[in-house]
């Protein structure tokens, strides 16, 4: 299910960790858009699993115990319908010696086409701690659905970038619809979140904004119209 990928004979300094399941189509995009920000990258194959979604938590400790008996440092969390700005490339030296820092932090920007994303209300104040420093170790936390990637490594001091993380699920209508009954299938009683999951539906005083070119993400994405996740109804 493990699969670790160096780029080079050298131990790596940081590694991308990702897994895939029903969106395994878009992993050599993801590839593409990580390679120049790490040394390499470990990716989990979920397609054996049963049920509409994994254990998580397996998942994550998994990809970050490799990470780390790899020789990484750090380790760059993300899914395959997810994109870092180009811009990422430049800046990731200055982070990686950031050693008093546990975790760095992106933006995280819904796309509602490919090259726009939504800022109104909560949509303009997402943020996710994705770039984690595995020096102090990992950690199995409790729950099993929306934990957040720093819950899988000791606490510690976040730094807050500017950095954009782009995710392209939220881009057409069905995807919102279908990700926000997958959710409540899953959490009916939201006792994993509280807001709930009908707002990822809802479209009303959607307010959109285009990503700059300095700001642009690479590969550029193709929209194939797909749903990307499994269907309650299936079940």
């Amino acid at each position: 299910m493990i699969s670790v990928h160096l780029r080079s004979g050298r131990a790596p300094r940081v590694l991308g960790v990702f897994s895939f399941r029903y969106d395994t189509h878009l992993v050599p995009a993801l590839i593409a858009n990580i390679e120049p920000f790490v040394d390499g990258w470990i990716s989990y194959d979920d397609r054996a699993a049963t049920g509409l979604f994994s254990n998580e938590v397996q998942r994550r400790t998994a990809l970050l115990h490799a990470a780390r008996d790899a020789g990484a440092a750090w380790a760059l969390a993300v899914d395959p319908d997810e994109r870092f700005e180009s811009a990422l490339s430049e800046l990731m030296p200055a982070l990686l010696d950031r050693d008093q820092v546990q975790s760095h932090s992106f933006m995280l920007r819904e796309m509602y086409s490919p090259n726009h994303y939504r800022v109104d209300g909560v949509w303009g104040a997402k943020r996710q701690a994705r770039l984690l420093s595995l020096r102090e170790g990992v950690v199995t936390p409790a729950g099993d659905l929306h934990l957040s990637w720093t819950s899988f490594i000791p606490k510690g001091p976040i730094n807050h970038t500017q950095t954009n993380l782009y995710h392209l699920k939220m881009i057409t209508a069905e995807r919102r619809k279908a990700r926000a009954a997958l959710y409540n299938h899953l959490d009916p009683d939201r006792t994993m979140q509280r807001i709930g999951y009908d707002y990822l539906a809802d479209d009303a005083g959607a307010e959109l904004h285009e990503v700059p070119p300095e700001r642009a993400y690479r590969p550029p994405h193709d929209e194939d119209g797909g749903l990307w996740m499994a269907s309650p109804a299936a079940e």
